[in-house]
């Protein structure tokens, strides 16, 4: 007698928010390497750099991101400049902070520079995805939009 098959291994659902282009600062190699494995694993296309400065360089040769998570204390290029800074160029998708502490001034020059959402470290890879959705819900990823 045959035993039966064993069920077949299903994946757990990826959020509605998946497929994003997602451009990320940190000066933190191993914060870089936590979020690259946590959103790839959600099913997004990362990219990680160690600064602002680099962050502003490769959104400059290329904007098309639907999100920019950026950490603030950084160096050559802090968050807060960042961010003001992509605020004069073509780049209109969403804006995300990590800080480990910020000043309620400078939250609030972020909001006021266009940053759509501020979050305190550490952020666990549940918050993050709790974030996105309530960023993007089941919107069409600019990149992919780009492509119809």
């Amino acid at each position: 007698m045959n035993a039966p098959s064993p069920a077949p291994v299903v994946s757990p659902p990826v959020p509605a928010a998946s497929g994003r282009r997602i451009l990320y600062a940190d000066d933190v190699r191993e914060l870089r390497d936590i979020a690259r494995l946590s959103l790839t694993r959600d099913g997004h296309r990362i990219e990680c750099v160690e600064d602002g400065l680099a962050a502003f360089e490769r959104l400059g040769a290329d904007p098309a991101f639907d999100l920019v998570i950026t950490d603030h204390h950084m160096p050559r290029m802090n968050g807060l400049a960042l961010v003001q800074q992509l605020r004069e160029t073509p780049y209109r998708g969403r804006i995300l902070v990590f800080s480990s502490e910020l000043d309620p001034r400078v939250a609030a020059q972020y909001r006021e520079a266009g940053a759509h959402r501020i979050l305190f470290k550490p952020v666990f890879p549940s918050e993050l995805r709790r974030v996105l959705a309530e960023m993007f819900g089941p919107a069409v990823p600019a990149a992919a939009a780009a492509n119809r």
